[in-house]
């Protein structure tokens, strides 16, 4: 990890941005120009956003590792990197340099601005999808982020609104065109039938499939802490949207099966269900619960055995060891 950022800082004239050599940029994006496979965001202005992020992943790996000069070498590159970003892609208003989707998501998915920058990046982010009627134009590097920044930015419905689109391009637009698997280009089979082309148009493709994390982690809600490696503490965090009734999922992690569920009853009630394998800990943050809401259970919740409940900005949060909960309210 140290050989890859290393390799990073040492190309260019600035150590701390990354504006060289070949990059395949925001691949297959729908707002690149005609004739051509690269997306219309900066190539300098992905590079430099994955030195940050990877730098980032560096510091944190040697924190967990106890390799405390490590850390601080690397919490000092970031911070450099962040602030060499801000200064090359950030105006003095606090507006992104590239106006595209995918460079409003980089800079919030990797914690690049702050403050008013960030403000105005996911406003600009909305601006762009409402203009293109909720469709994305993301490439294989916007993609995988777009839905989390959505509901990491108080945007949640707009992601489920993505999720659920069916006309071109939308995930959904595959599956009314018989697929059974992803597609590597967003029309790999166009709306008249006929083949976006005869070559490089695989239809079991890894890149736009990378909604499966959003709904694993954000829809399912199944998550790690990131100070207990490995899932030894887990996070619980459902989002329920517009247009499912209900989703469970499981993860199969070193100490057992995670799995977490909802279903909006019709009575009217949220119903959840968790389980936390052994010698794991857990932070159940309830969907739609808010305040000192009284469950159905002998007890209140905040009284119930084994369980640390706090109420945190309109949220519930429950602390719980290992073992099978369920929750109505």
């Amino acid at each position: 990890m140290k050989a890859w950022v290393e390799y990073i800082r040492s190309q260019g004239e600035n150590e701390f941005l990354w504006n060289t050599g070949f990059h395949f940029g925001d691949w297959l994006a729908l707002d690149s120009k005609p004739d051509s496979y690269v997306g219309a965001t900066d190539r300098d202005y992905i590079a430099t956003a994955f030195y940050a992020y990877s730098t980032s992943l560096l510091q944190k790996t040697a924190e967990i590792l106890g390799k405390s000069q490590d850390a601080e070498q690397y919490a000092e590159l970031h911070t450099n990197i962040v602030n060499a970003f801000n200064e090359e892609f950030v105006t003095p208003a606090g507006r992104l340099s590239v106006p595209t989707q995918t460079a409003q998501l980089l800079a919030l998915m990797f914690e690049l601005v702050e403050g008013k920058a960030k403000d105005r990046a996911v406003e600009k982010l909305m601006e762009l999808l409402k203009e293109s009627d909720f469709h994305l134009t993301t490439g294989f590097v916007g993609t995988p982020y777009l839905n989390h920044v959505l509901s990491e930015n108080g945007q949640n419905d707009a992601a489920y609104k993505l999720l659920f689109q069916k006309d071109y391009p939308s995930w959904l637009y595959q599956i009314t065109k018989g697929a059974t698997t992803i597609w590597e280009h967003w029309d790999g089979i166009k709306e008249d039938g006929s083949f976006w082309s005869a070559d490089m148009n695989s239809f079991n493709h890894y890149a736009y499939g990378a909604i499966g994390d959003w709904l694993y982690r954000k829809v399912a809600g199944i998550d790690l802490d990131e100070q207990y490696p490995a899932y030894k503490k887990s996070i619980i965090k459902p989002l329920p949207g517009e247009g499912l009734s209900f989703a469970k999922g499981k993860l199969e992690t070193m100490y057992g099966t995670i799995s977490s569920s909802w279903t909006k009853r019709d009575d009217g009630k949220m119903e959840v269900e968790v389980t936390i394998p052994a010698n794991t800990t857990a932070e159940i943050i309830l969907p739609n619960a808010s305040g000192k809401q009284i469950f159905e259970s002998e007890l209140p919740l905040e009284q119930s055995n084994g369980l640390s409940v706090t109420f945190d900005r309109d949220q519930v949060k429950v602390l719980v060891g290992s073992g099978e909960y369920r929750f109505i309210y």
